[in-house]
């Protein structure tokens, strides 16, 4: 991972190595296909159309989203199939969004309660193409989503509601841990929870094509059988805390803030400008403070403030120069590249391309 970029850019700025990226998605996909899964990749992490372009050339079906306005952004953008894997609440402005959608694109729309079904229903009555339900389960996260018994009732009101119920997802958050256990288990649970509430469907006349689960931490732990559709999002760039719980390597990390060193106030200690404003503040129970720094793999990320990073080395480690950069792989990388208007991207170091974060901040 180069920090000494032919054409730098000013800092902070988030950078992708897109030989790294393009490595991580021919890889993803490839597992995928070996194993008999669709993927739908969540856009939400890198909320780019240049890099959902790439991740549809290597045969995604679609993509997942968080909110109307990330579909809104991709469909903008040229894609035709969209999933909100999200148990939506639809007012009236939501309702106007989600019929243009579905007049527009292949939609599909999460849900986890009959209220929440008979208001989609509600709004994309008369739509020119029946938009589709994906009924969320809870395999074991305890977010959103039911029980899969719950899934009949959910799935009898939205065809009722004069819906097509396309199937059932799960998020599997449990499977973020340092254990690897943890992530076959989730797995397990996913392929459990997921198949009873498919069978309960099926048993009383609904079809569900798809069974869609899957994330970065678990999407290398899947067996053949119920799932049949994998949603990964953060293995487009991967992030400290998925190096952290083993989901990758340092040679799979994508994405990391180019950052200068500002100041230097004493032995074993350096603060870079790149603050909770560009890495954000989430922490992990897995990563040692705020970040992991490539070049100096001990050095810990101790505090964060909206401008500044303070780090801290061993004892006895050299202390980089004031005005040298340095890379930092965020804790979680999502909230940064929210964060960011444009991506800056290198290969092999060099500066080839900028690219636009057309979804930051489509958070409603």
């Amino acid at each position: 991972m180069s920090t000494h970029l032919p054409e730098e850019p000013a800092t902070p700025a988030l950078v992708v190595d897109a030989d790294v990226m393009e490595r991580n998605i021919a890889r993803m996909s490839a597992a995928a296909l070996d194993g008999g899964f669709a993927v739908r990749p969540h856009a939400k992490t890198h909320k780019c159309p240049e890099i959902a372009r790439r991740q549809l050339d290597a045969g995604a079906v679609g993509l997942s989203v968080a909110t109307v306005g990330e579909a809104e952004v991709f469909a903008r953008n040229g894609v035709s199939d969209l999933f909100i894997a999200y148990p939506l609440w639809v007012d009236d402005a939501k309702a106007r969004r989600l019929r243009a959608l579905a007049d527009a694109v292949a939609l599909r729309v999460g849900a986890d309660s009959v209220e929440g079904v008979r208001r989609l229903g509600r709004a994309l009555r008369g739509a020119a193409a029946p938009a589709q339900v994906m009924i969320e389960i809870d395999s074991g996260h305890h977010r959103t989503g039911v029980v899969p018994a719950a899934a009949t009732e959910i799935g009898l009101a939205a065809v009722d509601a004069g819906l097509e119920v396309a199937g059932v997802f799960t998020f599997p958050g449990h499977g973020y841990g340092h254990d690897p256990r943890a992530r076959e288990q989730a797995a397990r649970d996913e392929e459990r929870a997921l198949g009873e509430a498919a069978e309960a469907l099926r048993a009383v006349g609904l079809a569900v094509p798809v069974v869609s689960g899957g994330s970065t931490p678990t999407a290398g732990q899947w067996r053949s059988g119920a799932v049949n559709e994998l949603r990964p999002g953060v293995y487009v760039f991967n992030d400290a805390t998925q190096l952290a719980i083993g989901s990758c390597t340092a040679d799979d990390l994508g994405l990391y803030a180019l950052a200068t060193v500002v100041s230097t106030p004493g032995p074993g200690r350096f603060v870079l400008d790149a603050g909770s404003k560009v890495l954000g503040s989430d922490a992990s129970p897995w990563v040692r403070g705020h970040g992991y720094l490539p070049d100096h793999p001990d050095a810990v990320v101790a505090s964060l403030s909206e401008h500044h990073a303070t780090v801290v080395l061993p004892e006895g480690g050299p202390t980089p120069r004031l005005g040298s950069r340095v890379s930092v792989v965020p804790v979680h990388v999502c909230t940064p590249v929210n964060l960011a208007d444009t991506l800056e991207v290198v290969r092999a170091g060099e500066v080839v391309d900028r690219w636009t974060v057309a979804a930051r901040g489509a958070n409603s």
